[in-house]
């Protein structure tokens, strides 16, 4: 579905960096995750809105955190996310790799203990990870503006 204006809704299920509005530069993530939608949906079409975002002006106004690299912070807060333990600061921007279903099985045997810290990252370090930017403020959501979508090829 189209989204000209993005809003904070709670989230049914854990996510890598918890409540906001998920973002990304990367178009094949986007199409890719607007058809994974749109299968669990059943209705509408799968669309991606894109935006413009004034990136200068919101990093100098709304609280950023910033993960280049899965690195052992990245996972720590992913993880936490994902189990529900997360008692982080807010920050209203949060950025890093996505934590996707290419490396779902990783996360699962870290979790359980068959991975240690270590063996983990490395695994993530090796994995093409796409970016995602959360927006999870409604002053952070402020600097997005929607221009329009693209339709996917499903």
């Amino acid at each position: 579905m189209v989204v000209q204006t993005p809003q904070l809704v709670s989230q049914n299920r854990a996510l890598d960096f918890g409540r906001g509005f998920y973002t990304t530069e990367n178009k094949v993530q986007a199409v890719s995750f607007a058809e994974k939608v749109y299968r669990r949906r059943k209705e509408g079409e799968p669309v991606v809105s894109v935006y413009e975002f004034d990136e200068k002006a919101a990093f100098s106004v709304c609280k950023l955190l910033r993960f280049d690299l899965p690195d052992e912070a990245w996972l720590d807060f992913v993880s936490a996310h994902r189990n529900r333990t997360c008692q982080d600061e807010e920050y209203e921007l949060i950025y890093g790799p996505v934590a996707n279903d290419d490396i779902f099985l990783t996360f699962h045997l870290y979790a359980s203990g068959e991975l240690s810290k270590e063996e983990t990252i490395g695994r993530l370090k090796i994995k093409k990870l796409y970016n995602q930017l959360v927006f999870s403020s409604e002053r952070a959501i402020s600097y997005l503006k929607f221009t329009g979508k693209l339709k996917t090829k499903e």
